[in-house]
């Protein structure tokens, strides 16, 4: 039994780390050298945030609503 246990924290050990990386801050950012809309985990140098999102899902929908994105 204490095996079991043992086992158990240790993989949630590894597991929390890995979930927290699936999660976390997307933005949509515009290029102001081309012009062109992406979604991005970390805004670069040249880039306008259009947008900040909870989810990759959300960054994508928002950006195909936004005008300055199909120019």
């Amino acid at each position: 039994m204490k095996k079991h246990i043992i086992a158990a924290i240790l993989i949630g050990a590894v597991a929390t780390p890995a979930l927290a990386l699936t999660s976390g801050v997307y933005y949509v950012g515009l290029d102001m050298t081309t012009h062109t809309c992406s979604v991005v985990t970390e805004m670069k140098p040249g880039m306008k945030m259009m947008g900040k999102y909870k989810s990759q899902k959300a960054a994508e929908k928002a950006m195909a609503g936004m005008k300055k994105c199909h120019a």
